[in-house]
């Protein structure tokens, strides 16, 4: 409603125009990114902001490259948490199966710890006996989540000091954007 009225033109003008694909090399995508959603990402991106100048295709595609930066951090992230629950659900196990045993069997126990603990990530009946093995001594879901945050708090920092700081160049290229647009808007001419 506050932003500039766009023609059926602006609104149709999704891809990087020919003259200006140099600009925007292909991403380096990461194994299991597909090419498809980043071009969905950007397309949808450049719909949005309608750019109108090389200047704004520039500062567009670096808003594109920094929303798919920021989508890659919190799906990176969520598979770093997967990860360290495994870890906390065998630190529970091992306080469990391992307190007590004879030293002449603690490497063999600590191995079938560490086969139990994939076991409950990847097999969802092995999952239920485990958790329930779990609960019965006192370690419950919430007593895994916070494991799983001291193991990987100094990782979730990086990750969370990545996040802010791609959000943050991105609402500076947004600005940028829109101080572009209203330099060049009506007032400017004017002058």
């Amino acid at each position: 409603m506050n932003g500039l009225f766009q023609t059926a033109r602006e609104l149709t003008a999704t891809a990087l125009p020919v003259e200006f694909a140099s600009l925007a090399p292909p991403p380096l995508l990461l194994p299991g990114e597909q090419l498809e959603h980043y071009q969905a990402l950007q397309q949808t991106i450049f719909a949005d902001l309608a750019p109108r100048s090389a200047i704004e295709w520039l500062l567009a595609i670096d808003v594109a490259e920094l929303s798919w930066d920021i989508q890659r951090y919190r799906m990176l992230r969520h598979k770093l948490l997967e990860s360290y629950r495994q870890k906390a659900v065998e630190a529970a196990l091992r306080r469990i199966d391992i307190f007590g045993i004879d030293p002449n069997f603690e490497d063999q126990a600590e191995y079938y710890t560490q086969q139990n603990a994939l076991s409950w990530r990847i097999d969802p009946v092995a999952a239920t006996e485990i958790d329930a093995r779990l609960a019965a001594y006192g370690f419950d879901q919430d007593a895994i989540t916070t494991e799983v945050y001291v193991q990987a708090r100094e990782v979730l920092a990086l990750f969370e000091g990545l996040l802010n700081a791609a959000q943050t160049k991105r609402m500076l290229l947004l600005r940028e954007i829109r101080n572009q647009r209203f330099l060049s808007g009506p007032m400017r001419r004017l002058r």
